[in-house]
């Protein structure tokens, strides 16, 4: 079970874009269970865990005078545990799922502003390979909303210049295909054609779409790591991952009108609840929204 557990703490991380101290502290409750499971439950599989396991647990938690708010946060570290193993197939049934934890409100996820995209992308403007390489990337995240897994799995032929899409296999090795939309697909042109032959070190067989300085595929980590580097050099302060310009992908198309049914196809979500969660609209902009479009928004003469 540690190896699921360095698994998630890995995709919390670099996919989820989580701080290091929520990781630390995740992993910290769910090798406190893993302990719990071995030394007295006798060494309970991770298939055969079941709600009263983890009930137990958090009750041997109690008795040890554990604080509210730990016990609040194993649970909570547990639910994501155990969501996380079920969406990947590991688990037959999501045990933690309808274990109640304490109501903290409804979380948004974090998103950047349309500026601060921009700002973003246009910091990325120098001709060097490297440069080249990491514009088409960011534009390709913010364009496709893709997972950082589904970029680091690309191939060349992937990408579909005359019809303007990518094809990438999410979640349950499920294929879908995704608009690229113009920018993006003119980065990527550019890329292909005159900068990522000199990352592949002579091997224009390479199938891996992106590649590092030493001519490998990228690492989830190494993405992280990029789009860090390249936020921090635009003067963007909010904490950025992947997985911010994918809700930042969800949550600007709808703000401009964009299906949420489409959205979700795009996203490769299985439950449009899922989408409603990516994408959502600041008061400000529901507000514009409905002075837009709702006929009886202006006030009537006196």
């Amino acid at each position: 079970m540690r190896g699921l557990i360095a698994q998630f703490i890995d995709h919390i991380a670099y996919e989820r874009g989580l701080s290091s101290n929520t990781c630390s502290a995740y992993e910290a409750d769910l090798l406190a269970f893993v302990a719990f499971l071995e030394g007295d439950c006798g060494a309970v599989p991770i298939g055969a865990v079941t709600r009263e396991h983890i009930a137990a647990f958090l009750d041997a938690q109690r008795q040890r005078r554990m604080s509210v708010r730990t016990l609040a946060r194993r649970l909570v570290a547990l639910k994501v545990f155990f969501a996380y193993l079920f969406s990947e197939g590991l688990i037959r049934e999501n045990v933690a799922e309808v274990m109640e934890t304490p109501n903290k409100g409804r979380q948004l996820p974090r998103t950047l502003s349309e500026s601060e995209i921009v700002r973003l992308l246009e910091s990325v403007s120098g001709s060097s390979a490297r440069d080249v390489r990491d514009r088409s990337m960011l534009e390709l995240f913010y364009a496709c909303g893709l997972r950082v897994s589904e970029v680091v799995a690309l191939r060349l032929g992937d990408v579909r210049f005359e019809e303007g899409v990518v094809r990438c296999i999410g979640k349950g090795d499920k294929q879908r295909v995704v608009p690229i939309g113009g920018e993006a697909r003119l980065r990527l042109e550019r890329y292909v054609s005159e900068s990522r032959l000199a990352f592949a070190k002579g091997r224009p067989d390479e199938p891996c779409l992106f590649l590092t300085r030493l001519g490998k595929a990228f690492t989830r980590q190494g993405i992280f790591a990029m789009l860090v580097q390249r936020a921090q050099a635009a003067g963007i302060a909010s904490e950025l991952s992947p997985h911010v310009l994918r809700h930042c992908f969800a949550s600007h198309l709808l703000a401009h009108g964009a299906n949420i049914r489409a959205i979700q196809e795009m996203l490769g979500h299985a439950d449009i609840a899922t989408t409603q969660i990516y994408t959502h609209l600041d008061c400000g902009q529901t507000v514009d929204t409905h002075a837009r479009f709702h006929p009886r928004h202006a006030r009537p003469p006196a």
